[in-house]
């Protein structure tokens, strides 16, 4: 008989969690980090870049628009919270929202006239600045922060007179030494992807006359939801209850399905029939070991 069973579960939930961040950082985190960009776009020196020269997270997305750069500007300059909204996961980004839980369909002229070092609202609790805008071309978001304050920048590069590239970049440094902050920057590392890939889609289709309806983006986001939540379900299993190697694959394959689900471009009824799949393995690897241990 094992004298320590939760020490065993315990290295057991560590070796899971374990074999799946190695899986995000070879594999999910080099895509998500460079969605939609070609690799000259990766490369390519950017406005912005001197606001953290040496960043732990550094993030080159971009989509094409049917639109020229004149048509796309003024949808990025009014984001924000309590603006215009980002276009994405309304649900969450604009929770609370003194405009309402609804990104903006049209251009907004009130929120068109914005000069470097005005604030640009995130969420309730944190904001912010412009560090630049360039009329057309670019405009850059600044952290507070003295040193290595990172940035986000969007940028607009014509392909054509009908065709724009709309490319960000987002650079900063984790703050290892500082746990608040940190637990911060380790959410962002893993849900940034879904939300600046929502923005860019999201300007694309107000620009090209599309708008997603509400519920869509929302049940997609439920989904993405789901897919962490499953996963954390399976890790407290496996570390609460008897080990045993069914659970512990269960939980395995927990894991890659939500890496699937966040990080592969999956339509959103794939998305969901591998949630499905994966709560019916979890159901099936702890009945059947309930089933063992009763008999």
């Amino acid at each position: 008989m094992n004298k320590h069973p939760f020490f065993k579960r315990l290295l057991a939930t560590l070796a899971l969690v374990g074999m799946v961040l190695i899986v995000y950082l070879l594999w999910a985190r080099p895509n998500q980090l460079r969605w939609g960009a070609t690799k000259d776009e990766v490369t390519r020196p950017m406005p912005g870049d001197e606001l953290d020269l040496t960043p732990t997270f550094l993030a080159t997305r971009a989509i094409t628009i049917n639109g020229t750069p004149q048509e796309i500007w003024p949808w990025l300059l009014q984001m924000g919270y309590g603006r215009a909204g980002f276009y994405g996961y309304d649900i969450l980004e604009n929770l609370g929202s003194p405009r309402g839980i609804h990104s903006a369909n049209s251009i907004l002229l009130e929120f068109q006239h914005f000069k470097v070092s005005d604030k640009v609202p995130i969420s309730p609790f944190a904001e912010d600045v412009f560090y630049a805008i360039q009329p057309i071309q670019y405009l850059i978001w600044a952290g507070q922060m003295k040193q290595n304050p990172g940035g986000f920048i969007w940028a607009l590069y014509p392909l054509d007179k009908n065709h724009t590239r709309l490319v960000n970049r987002i650079l900063w440094s984790h703050h290892w030494t500082r746990p608040g902050l940190l637990a911060l920057e380790l959410l962002t590392e893993f849900s940034d992807y879904l939300a600046i890939r929502k923005i860019l889609q999201g300007v694309k289709d107000r620009v090209e006359g599309r708008i997603e309806p509400f519920y869509k983006s929302t049940v997609e986001f439920a989904i993405y939801l789901a897919a962490l939540l499953v996963f954390i379900a399976a890790l407290i299993i496996i570390l609460a209850r008897p080990f045993s190697r069914q659970r512990w694959l269960a939980g395995l394959g927990a894991g890659i399905g939500w890496l699937i689900t966040w990080y592969t471009p999956m339509p959103l009824w794939g998305a969901a029939l591998a949630e499905i799949l994966v709560l019916i393995g979890l159901f099936r690897a702890f009945h059947r070991t309930s089933r063992r241990k009763m008999t």
